[in-house]
């Protein structure tokens, strides 16, 4: 429920409201604004129904939040958020580009993709220490060595990492080694880990579940938000349908949905969208001109030797004909990189 206060009401007409909130064991929400403040009432709303809140003098106007997810909804918030990872702001009016490649494999392959990103501007790293892997005998990442690698990478090329967390128990070791966590569509649901996440204060970069729908991708931030962590960024990466030509179908109208329904950053993971490198770049300018708040894109400075992925990696010349191909949809999308 939202509850929207009249223009001359205090802080201290507030506080009154959100301690009754509270004291029937409901959530409360402060959201102050420059002409009003809104309060939030999280719950079951017959509870709520005990406070007479139409009665307080400085109430202006009660509503109800229709949405199953009520934190990540724009009912709730209108207004886009932005979502701080490492220094650098998602979101906006900001088209950001996160790169790097699917797992760390050494410190020469880590350290020749982040200065081959840094080269065109790209202000986030990405890289996989801990890799699930369809196959128990694929690559399963470098673990603990991986993630020094990334921290050693982020030092020297001043690149703030994105890493994936398969792992409840990891939240708190990797926490001083990376800027932001990556939930994979196999753990879109896995909530133990949503909410591992949700007790830090790092971004969480949430990706969809290859069968999930976005009512399900939704629920899945409102878990890590209700634990307490509000910078979470939405990720489509695809989804599995009947087709076959390509490893996903990008499913970019979830993109122009989910910014309609959230205030959350919406990001494009063509990649795994296709598991095809040809497609990587125009699907790359679609998700600029549909809306996204950026890509995340595999890059490898050899993909035909690379440990996992390297079929959907992007070599130096094809990372910079995307980064010179994307720029004038960012500018006509109204955005900046």
């Amino acid at each position: 429920m939202i509850i929207i206060l009249k223009p001359q009401a205090t802080e201290q007409d507030a506080n009154e409201i959100l301690d009754k909130i509270s004291s029937l064991g409901l959530k409360p929400l402060y959201m102050p604004g420059i002409e009003r403040t809104v309060l939030g009432a999280l719950g079951d709303e017959r509870i709520l129904r005990q406070l007479h809140l139409d009665s307080y003098p400085m109430v202006d106007e009660i509503k109800p939040i229709l949405s199953p997810y009520k934190l990540v909804s724009r009912e709730l918030q209108a207004h886009d958020s932005i979502v701080p990872i490492g220094g650098i702001n998602v979101g906006g009016g900001k088209f950001t580009v996160i790169a790097g490649p699917c797992s760390v494999e050494s410190e020469a392959q880590l350290f020749g993709v982040s200065e081959m990103i840094k080269t065109q501007g790209v202000p986030l790293l990405r890289g996989g220490a801990f890799k699930p892997r369809t196959s128990p005998y694929s690559f399963q990442g470098l673990g603990l060595e991986g993630l020094k690698l990334l921290k050693a990478a982020k030092d020297k090329y001043q690149l703030p990492v994105v890493s994936e967390i398969i792992d409840p128990a990891d939240a708190e070791l990797m926490y001083d080694y990376i800027d932001c966590y990556q939930i994979g569509a196999r753990n879109m649901q896995n909530y133990r880990l949503l909410e591992a996440v949700g007790k830090q204060d790092k971004a969480v970069l949430l990706k969809r579940g290859m069968s999930a729908t976005l009512e399900e991708l939704l629920l899945a931030a409102e878990y890590i938000i209700n634990a307490g962590n509000p910078n979470v960024i939405l990720c489509e990466r695809g989804i599995r349908t009947f087709e076959t030509a390509t490893r996903n179908t990008l499913d970019l109208n979830a993109v122009a949905y989910l910014k309609e329904k959230s205030h959350l950053p919406v990001f494009v993971d063509p990649s795994h969208g296709t598991g095809v490198r040809s497609l990587i770049n125009p699907l790359s300018r679609a998700a600029v001109a549909v809306g996204a708040d950026g890509i995340i894109v595999e890059a490898h400075l050899n993909p035909k030797e690379a440990l996992s992925d390297g079929h959907q990696a992007l070599n130096a010349d094809d990372f910079s004909q995307l980064m010179a191909d994307i720029k004038p949809f960012v500018a006509a999308a109204g955005k900046y990189l």
